[in-house]
């Protein structure tokens, strides 16, 4: 039968498995913001031998590398190992970098751990946001989801002060305990992971289907003659029709019946809007850029930057709340173009430097940044870690989640490695880039990406499925005609979404025999 959960059923496991994810975002957050108040610490520069900004760059950025270097680990054994074991092994690599880099003496025995941590954590992105994903219901998938990047704004804060307050301290321990700290978040998300279940969807997949049908029992506390747990089985049963037989890495852009190319394209895509709007720039370099660009002192430029994390928490909430209210695509429109519009108005203020009212502008620009961690919190923070996911289909979805994810840790490794740079050398012009690409955004999601809120994950396959129609115009449809949501069970409506879904399958998936592979 199976793992057993530890949690019991209903309410209670369902928030031990949110909270195994938001702990294990939370060391996401941690891992992310603790070198922001480290490099600048005495003892660790003389530990590494003082380097110049490049190296420097080079060993906060490594970390980056290590996360692209996860992902692909990902797509090669994800679909072997399941989502708990992943989770599990993900601890692991971090577990073994944060030793490496809390013992380092020097600067290849600290890149080395930035690298394994990064692995960790690369592993740990790809699979906890599909892990959640497919364990909730569709009218909560939003709210879940999004609340996981809201406490990578929370581990950021508390690695941002942390940080501070140890940099009081002075000597090796500033900058070796809130590295070694990690390990805390790491071992907490062991220990949770293994009492809760594996993912239901995949279990089916794995031909698994009595323990499969017992997770969904046991997740919703309902029995296996339930008519929702009936439907929500006869759904993945469809989907799995559709994607027969087993998925070969080779083939992930091939485009096929679900369009499965296409989609993993938009979640490349998804994750790099999540990247390229210039975020990194506020989380490892908003005191260098107070400092530099601003002219103010280290010491303001700390506190200030602590603050300017908060916002990022303090938006975050909104989509946690909101998101399947309000839809994916209306955030990430809206989102978009307020960053596009406060990087611009942090670039307009800052080319008076030099002049009579320089000074007063620069500070009159720390109001935009404030405002701009408020706003992408509030949208371009969440939603591509729920979307991507969502618009996967479940053959592809593990492979899938690693390509999505590795276009936000090999553009946040591009961001990390040219920031330094650009701020020193452009200035204010720096910030006209992130303005541009932040407002090309707007037409991208417009015109390509589908709405998903409050569709099921099997339900999102039938907006691909229709001939000659685009899967935004399918979505627009089903909103306005009030297609979205299972009776009693927050999906999409059962027997509208089957034939939708059958359309696609044609005679194949109309007929019950073919659904004896599962």
């Amino acid at each position: 039968m199976g793992h057993r959960s530890w949690f019991g059923r209903g309410l209670s496991l369902q928030i031990a498995i949110s909270t195994v994810c938001t702990i294990a975002f939370i060391l996401f957050g941690y891992d992310q913001g603790v070198f922001s108040g480290i490099v600048g610490n005495t003892d660790f520069l003389k530990t590494v031998g003082n380097p110049d900004a490049s190296l420097l760059g080079i060993i906060v950025s490594i970390y980056n590398l290590g996360c692209f270097t996860g992902c692909i680990i990902a797509f090669l054994i994800a679909d072997k190992l399941g989502r708990r074991k992943m989770m599990w092994f993900a601890m692991c690599w971090i577990i073994g970098g944060a030793t490496l880099q809390a013992s380092a003496t020097g600067v290849p025995h600290l890149m080395i751990g930035r690298y394994v941590t990064g692995i960790g954590t690369g592993i740990e992105t790809s699979t906890v946001p599909m892990y959640q994903a497919e364990l909730c219901e569709a009218s909560k998938r939003g709210r879940l989801v999004c609340s996981e990047p809201l406490f990578v704004g929370v581990g950021i804060v508390v690695a941002y002060f942390f940080d501070y307050g140890m940099n009081s301290v002075g000597g090796p321990i500033a900058w070796r305990l809130p590295i070694a700290c990690q390990m805390i978040f790491a071992f907490i998300a062991i220990f949770m992971v293994f009492g809760c279940p594996e993912s239901p969807r995949y279990c089916y997949k794995m031909g698994r289907k009595d323990e499969a049908l017992r997770i969904l029992c046991d997740v919703y506390d309902r029995e296996p003659d339930d008519p929702n747990i009936q439907r929500e089985q006869e759904e993945i049963f469809e989907v799995l029709n559709i994607e027969a037989g087993e998925y070969k890495w080779r083939n992930i852009f091939k485009q096929d019946r679900v369009q499965t190319g296409k989609r993993v394209l938009l979640a490349y895509g998804m994750q790099f809007m999540n990247q390229v709007g210039g975020i990194n720039l506020v989380v490892y370099f908003v005191p260098t850029a107070l400092q530099e660009n601003v002219g103010l002192s280290r010491n303001l430029s700390l506190i200030l930057g602590g603050c300017i994390q908060t916002m990022f928490v303090v938006g975050s909430f909104f989509p946690a709340f909101f998101s399947d209210r309000f839809g994916r695509r209306r955030l990430m429109i809206v989102g978009s173009f307020a960053l596009g519009i406060c990087m611009m108005m942090i670039s307009v203020l800052l080319s008076f430097e030099g002049t009579s009212v320089g000074q007063k502008t620069s500070t009159a620009s720390v109001a935009f940044f404030f405002l701009y961690m408020l706003c992408f919190g509030a949208s371009v923070n969440c939603i591509p870690w729920v979307y991507v996911p969502e618009i996967l289909p479940l053959h592809a979805r593990a492979k899938g989640m690693a390509v999505g994810i590795s276009s936000n840790w090999l553009w946040n490794f591009v961001i990390v490695m040219v920031t330094p740079v650009i701020i020193s050398t452009l200035r204010w012009k720096a910030y006209l880039i992130f303005t541009c690409t932040n407002l090309a955004f707007v037409p991208l999601v417009y015109f390509c990406y589908p709405e998903t809120a409050n569709f099921t994950l099997e339900e999102i396959d039938s907006l691909f499925t229709v001939e000659g129609k685009k899967a935004t115009a399918v979505a627009k449809q089903r909103k306005k005609e009030g297609r979205v949501g299972i009776e009693g069970h927050g999906g999409v409506g059962v027997e509208d979404g089957r034939a939708a879904l059958q359309a696609g399958l044609g005679e194949k998936g109309r007929n019950p025999r073919h659904w004896e592979h599962v």
